[in-house]
């Protein structure tokens, strides 16, 4: 049975981005987009803490990186909902190249979904580099004002993870935490293959 005992201190700053992810929808209800943007860069802030927690401390579990990637999750879609409301113009001039990055998000995580009940947790070296370069461009866009090379550059990349991921769901038939790459995948099921 879990208990608030069973959370260690990485757990806690996963959760601090759930919690906080009402208190910025009413910021963005009320329109306070200098508010809502310093808030939402301590949550940005919180996603790099509890890995380093996780790994230092080595309290790292598949609990631990579901509910990282879940808290992360909700982060993205409360920042991408403020960019909407507060840089509506941007998202309406460019609402086709958005559409054409987030629609294969949507597909891997049905494809997720339908394999393993659950959303993955891989925390690929790529969703690393994709998250920093989402964060970057929102906050940027939020404290100053979009920047389009930074927007085709997470457009980019957050294409090329979302293809890793595709590719690494259908590598693993069991739920995987924790996976650097399709390199390190393809790696580790050939050392495993040479041991059979």
């Amino acid at each position: 049975m879990l208990t608030f005992k069973n959370f260690n201190i990485a757990d806690w700053f996963s959760f601090y981005r759930i919690f906080a992810a009402p208190f910025l929808l009413t910021l963005i209800w009320f329109d306070q987009r200098v508010i809502f943007t310093w808030v939402l860069l301590l949550s940005y802030s919180t996603d790099a803490i509890d890995g380093y927690l996780a790994r230092k401390l080595k309290i790292t579990s598949p609990r631990g990186s579901q509910l990282d990637s879940f808290g992360d999750q909700i982060t993205l879609i409360v920042g991408l909902i403020g960019l909407f409301y507060f840089e509506a113009e941007f998202i309406k001039t460019n609402l086709i190249l958005i559409l054409i990055a987030f629609v294969p998000y949507i597909i891997q995580m049905v494809i997720a979904y339908w394999k393993y009940g659950k959303a993955t947790a891989f925390h690929t070296y790529l969703a690393k580099l994709s998250a920093v370069v989402q964060s970057a461009f929102i906050l940027w866009s939020l404290f100053i004002t979009p920047d389009y090379t930074l927007f085709y550059i997470m457009i980019a990349v957050g294409l090329i993870e979302t293809f890793e991921e595709i590719t690494l769901i259908f590598m693993y038939d069991n739920w995987a935490s924790d996976v650097k790459g399709v390199f390190w995948a393809y790696r580790d099921k050939r050392r495993l293959k040479k041991k059979s």
